[in-house]
């Protein structure tokens, strides 16, 4: 049994790698920050399926959040095994131009500083030499790092290629602490993050044009960001994973 906490657990991609963690019978730490309703459903799913679940309220970007949700998950749960870091945000589509500071800023304040502020402590946790007794680090980065998301997400595209560079590091500096750490880059996934940025029919309008000829499921991207948390990945770390249908 595996225990691992997810960030930005109670929606979309981490709500379905919660699940497929259960349906292993791994535990899972569902981390959220306001919707404390949906972090609550995902926890009892997740018991339903047959593991263990605890909820911890935070806001990735505030340090003193973070090592409160990793305390709160080891004394739930116990030890860790794996830290799925996929919390971020997007926002209403837009040219560069016409972005605001504030905008930019929190951007980059969720999305890489809160990434690697979550890092950070996964390897502190993690790390044999601290510790720990080694795992599995996945980031959710996103397909937009190579598309470059012109006149929508220039700025969430940018807060996502810096997870890219983190892996390749973190893998190099933990691969001998028994620490892996991947990556996996989603495309057009149906999730709720589409109608934060204004366009809930994103997914479904720009999927068609994908050589699959679809939007994709959370639950397939969910099915890499488990494998690459399981022992059948044992051999691959500082490995980015395109799961966008070809795009």
């Amino acid at each position: 049994m595996k225990n691992i906490l997810i960030t930005g657990a109670s929606r979309g991609i981490g709500r379905a790698t919660a699940l497929l963690c259960a349906a292993r019978g791994w535990s899972v730490a569902v981390n959220y920050v306001r919707d404390e309703h949906a972090a609550e459903q995902t926890a009892q799913a997740v018991r339903t399926a047959g593991g263990r679940a605890v909820t911890a309220r935070a806001d990735v970007a505030v340090e003193a959040d973070v090592m409160q949700m990793f305390d709160m998950a080891a004394s739930g749960l116990g030890p860790l095994h794996g830290v799925v870091i996929n919390a971020g945000i997007v926002a209403p589509a837009q040219a560069l131009a016409d972005m605001t500071a504030q905008r930019l800023k929190r951007m980059f304040e969720i999305n890489t500083y809160g990434a690697y502020l979550c890092a950070r402590e996964a390897a502190r946790r993690l790390a044999r030499d601290r510790g720990g007794g080694g795992g599995s680090i996945v980031l959710v980065s996103s397909a937009a790092t190579r598309l470059g998301s012109p006149h929508e997400y220039v700025d969430y595209a940018g807060s996502k290629a810096a997870l890219d560079t983190l892996v390749i590091g973190l893998a190099r500096e933990l691969g001998q602490q028994g620490v892996r750490v991947n990556a996996v880059r989603p495309g057009l996934i149906e999730t709720e993050i589409h109608a934060s940025g204004g366009q809930p029919d994103r997914a479904r309008r720009l999927g068609a044009a994908t050589p699959i000829g679809r939007a994709g499921r959370p639950e397939e991207v969910a099915e890499a960001i488990v494998w690459l948390l399981s022992d059948a990945a044992s051999y691959a770390t500082g490995a980015i994973l395109d799961v966008a249908g070809g795009r």
